[in-house]
C-alpha cells in the first residue's frame, strides 16, 4: 500500500469488523483505502456487489475532499460493517464546506461531472453531514448482508 500518511486501526472507535485509515488524500491514495475496503469488507463476508457499492461510495467522498482542498489534505477514513451494512464515513478539517447535489442527471450525456453525490445518493440513501472533532464527516450506509450476523 502506497499510503503517504498512514495510520491504520483494526477498530475503528471500538468497533468490530472495522477500519479506519488516517491519510493525506493524493491522486494514489483513494485507490490505495478502496482497496484496504475491498480486502476487509470480503474478509467479513460481504457480498461482492455491496463491496464494490461501498468501494465506490469510498471513492466519491474521498475524492470529493480532494477537489474540494487539493491534494494532501488530511482525511480519516471508517469503514465498518454493521446489521444494516457498510458504514462508510469520511472526514476532513472543513466544517463549514458541504457537499452540494448537483442537479445533473446521472445519464445525462453532457455532463462532465456533478453525478458523485447522485451516486452516493443511489448505492447510501440518507447520507448526511456532520460536525465532527476534525471538521466534519459525511456518513453513508451501503445496504449490505454480512457473513458473521
Amino acid at each position: 500500500m502506497t499510503l503517504l500518511a498512514r495510520h491504520i486501526e483494526t477498530a475503528a472507535n471500538g468497533r468490530p469488523h472495522s477500519f479506519a485509515a488516517h491519510v493525506c488524500a493524493s491522486p494514489q491514495n483513494p485507490f490505495a483505502v478502496r482497496q484496504l475496503a475491498r480486502t476487509e469488507l470480503l474478509a467479513q463476508g460481504i457480498e461482492a456487489d455491496a463491496v464494490d457499492s461501498a468501494q465506490l461510495v469510498l471513492s466519491e467522498l474521498v475524492g470529493n475532499s480532494v477537489r474540494a482542498y487539493g491534494d494532501y489534505v488530511p482525511l480519516v477514513v471508517e469503514v465498518y460493517v454493521t446489521a444494516y451494512g457498510v458504514a462508510v464515513n469520511v472526514h476532513d478539517p472543513d466544517p463549514g464546506a458541504l457537499p452540494r447535489r448537483r442537479s445533473t442527471p446521472l445519464d445525462s450525456a453532457e455532463a462532465e461531472a456533478g453525478r458523485g453525490l447522485g451516486l452516493v445518493d443511489l448505492l447510501a440513501p440518507g447520507w448526511h453531514v456532520r460536525r465532527s472533532a476534525i471538521g466534519k464527516q459525511v456518513r453513508c450506509r451501503v445496504p449490505a448482508e454480512s457473513g458473521w450476523n
